[in-house]
């Protein structure tokens, strides 16, 4: 749930065996899959068990970057999770990383799930690689590719038919959500450009995971983990809320990066598109939530453009 990893190249290494490779597949299409349950999951527990975004967003944050830090013994080994903080430029980079892209990513997904559905936050949010495009368009005062033009043209064609569901007199999910999903893909693509820099120095658990305590600990003050009014807990939100935080962050993250050792950055961000895939089967399957065939074919238009994008940047994450 918006917590891939931009900007990380994949290790060096010799050309892996199959059997190597297989298994790095299914572990990245296996996290991106966890990642897009989760969406479903948060989305149970903001429209059936009355917990509210800005809640969940604290929770999860200052939970997941506390566990990631604590697994960095594992997840990176030898790596020392306080360099970060030992040099000043990074310092600052880390926290405008904190609270300007995983506090604006974290906040607008769970707002666009609470208003709308998972599956159509999470399409939308998979236009970040193409703001990251027009960004990079407009820096270099550049017309754009052939293959940039086609995605951009795509990416305007999956939103129109995702947030109208074919009708252009009508929206298919309230407009709240569709800004919302909008501002999360704005947050991803600088999640992204702020984000590779700090992960080319630093591992990238130590990275996520200070950002996500950093990020927790400064929305605090807008959305106190010791509030919660509202909020129904019994079993089976303490369940959801948990799959939220360990299968949607812990076990997803790791088995991302897992895949990475063995396959280009590029493959496992293509493979990540399993993500909205997940999210909108799980969606309609478990919760109900209508998913017409002129959705299906915006959400196909988002991630022909992440391909397309991902397919001119060569080993960049997604």
């Amino acid at each position: 749930m918006a917590q891939r990893v931009s900007g990380i190249p994949s290790s060096p290494s010799l050309e892996p065996a199959a059997s190597s490779r297989t298994r790095a597949m299914v572990a990245v299409l296996a996290g991106a899959t966890l990642w897009g349950l989760s969406g479903t999951a948060a989305q149970q527990l903001m429209q059936v068990h009355g917990v509210e975004p800005g809640w969940l967003v604290t929770t999860r944050m200052l939970a997941s970057g506390a566990v990631l830090l604590i697994a960095c013994r594992w997840l990176a080994p030898g790596t020392d999770p306080r360099s970060v903080w030992q040099d000043r430029h990074g310092r600052l980079q880390l926290v405008v990383f904190a609270l300007g892209g995983l506090v604006g990513v974290q906040y607008s997904y769970m707002a666009s799930i609470a208003l709308g559905n998972a599956a159509t936050a999470t399409f939308l949010q998979y236009l970040g690689p193409a703001f990251v495009t027009v960004y990079e368009v407009v820096r270099l005062q550049r017309r754009p590719r052939p293959r940039e033009f086609l995605a951009l043209l795509l990416a305007v064609v999956g939103t129109l038919l995702l947030a109208t569901g074919g009708s252009l007199q009508r929206l298919a999910v309230p407009a709240g959500a569709v800004a919302w999903g909008l501002f999360s893909a704005l947050a991803l693509a600088f999640y992204t450009l702020s984000g590779a820099g700090l992960m080319r120095r630093w591992n990238a658990v130590v990275v996520i995971g200070w950002g996500m305590l950093v990020g927790g600990v400064g929305f605090m003050p807008l959305a106190p983990v010791w509030e919660a009014a509202g909020a129904q807990w019994n079993g089976t939100s303490l369940l959801l809320l948990a799959f939220v935080v360990v299968g949607g962050t812990l076990l997803a993250f790791t088995l991302y990066l897992t895949s990475l050792r063995h396959l280009p950055a590029s493959q496992t961000s293509l493979l990540a598109c399993m993500e909205p895939l997940a999210a909108a089967a799980s969606a309609a399957l478990l919760l109900r939530v209508p998913f017409t065939a002129a959705m299906a074919a915006g959400g196909a238009c988002i991630l022909a453009t992440v391909i397309l994008l991902a397919g001119g940047r060569g080993a960049t994450g997604g």
